[in-house]
């Protein structure tokens, strides 16, 4: 087995295998993570508040992320406490407890909040007090947050399914059918939905553009083509949720290629090979990958050649990339949050979050950066450079 597929195995935590769940612990390691780098810090991030939201994802593979709208800051944990947060202050405007077991993280619009249940429930919630307003039966789970244009309200399944619900009454408009693999990592990327395009990424390694309003398609893209003999050789997840900017779709998949792909058409502007779980990262005119590896890579978006390769986080299961001010901010499974230099990709500064981990994007919003680790406790920072 490569290093690549033996680190793939500790997120095979929860497994689509002939439509049945199957789990292993996630304790489990099959590549030895590189210690934690020693560096002399010359950014670190300055607590500006920080509050604790119930038990978090309660040690389970869940990806509940927070959300910012319209001014508010909006977060769940797996035990159903639902918070309303001022993001300058960390004042609470609002507590609900749902009073049920949440999997993913909030989705929201101007009107609702949107979240799903273990049983396979998707909420419209208010975003006034967080009480129900409507909730519909789901065919299965979902795992990331569903997404709204204020009109339409759509939700990825890990089997396969993409539905889409009127935002207001919870009416269903239409359905998806995506094909999916025997084998796939338990993760799904987000919807996005615009007024009149919605992106799919699926576990068959295909991105998908719908029509927001009916759900047909306009076009798909193989970000990867299984290949090999196993299926675990065959795994080509899309989990990082493709980026769309200036009419440029940036996606990138596991055991694929990153691409960049035109939004319209579907056409193929630019592609290489690589790795990821993760969404890619722009800035400076770079793109930048948080490799399956944990190995982060910069690549100009001028001519696609790499400017720097960094591998000290190796194996570290590194969270998404953030960029802010000309640096890179990434997580990982100890809780640690790492600073990179976008020029040339060195450690900066380093700091630890959450004893039990980081798992889900960070937020930025103007000069506040929001953390939100697995046991629950939720940071905002304010980033600091050495005088």
């Amino acid at each position: 087995m490569t290093p690549g597929l033996q680190s793939a195995r500790n997120w095979l935590i929860g497994l689509i295998a002939v439509g049945t769940l199957a789990g292993c612990s996630s304790n489990d390691t099959f590549e030895e993570p590189s210690p934690l780098p020693e560096i002399e810090s010359t950014v670190w991030l300055d607590e500006v508040w920080d509050m604790s939201i119930g038990d978090g994802d309660n040690d389970q593979l869940l990806f509940l992320q927070p959300v910012i709208s319209n001014g508010v800051l909006f977060a769940v944990s797996e035990d159903g406490e639902l918070v309303a947060v001022d993001p300058k202050t960390g004042d609470e405007k609002w507590e609900r407890d749902l009073d049920r077991s949440i999997l993913a993280g909030v989705g929201a619009d101007d009107d609702r909040l949107y979240v799903s249940t273990r049983a396979g429930e998707l909420l419209g919630l208010s975003r006034e007090d967080g009480s129900e307003q409507w909730s519909v039966s789901l065919p299965s789970e979902i795992l990331a947050p569903p997404q709204s244009n204020g009109s339409t309200v759509v939700a990825q399944t890990i089997d396969g399914k993409a539905l889409a619900f009127d935002a207001q009454t919870g009416e269903k408009r239409w359905q998806y059918d995506g094909v999916i693999p025997v084998l796939s990592f338990r993760g799904n990327a987000t919807p996005t939905v615009g007024s009149e395009t919605t992106l799919l990424a699926f576990a068959s390694g295909q991105v998908f553009a719908l029509l927001t309003e009916t759900g047909q398609p306009v076009w798909q893209y193989a970000v990867g083509e299984p290949a090999g003999r196993t299926e675990l050789e065959r795994l080509v997840d899309v989990d990082g949720t493709p980026v769309l900017k200036d009419g440029v779709v940036y996606v990138v998949g596991y055991q694929g290629k990153m691409a960049a792909v035109d939004a319209r058409s579907g056409q193929e502007l630019w592609s290489r090979s690589a790795s990821s779980f993760q969404s890619p990262t722009l800035g400076y005119g770079n793109i930048y990958i948080s490799g399956s590896d944990g190995v982060i890579s910069a690549y100009s978006l001028f001519n696609r050649k790499e400017l720097w390769t960094q591998d000290k986080l190796k194996w570290r299961q590194t969270t998404s990339l953030l960029a802010v001010d000309g640096y890179l901010i990434t997580g990982d499974f100890e809780g640690y949050v790492h600073i990179l230099s976008q020029l040339d990709g060195s450690l900066q500064g380093q700091r630890e979050i959450d004893d039990d981990g980081l798992r889900v994007p960070m937020l930025l919003d103007d000069d506040m950066i929001y953390i939100y680790g697995n046991s629950g406790r939720l940071v905002a920072y304010r980033l600091q450079e050495e005088d």
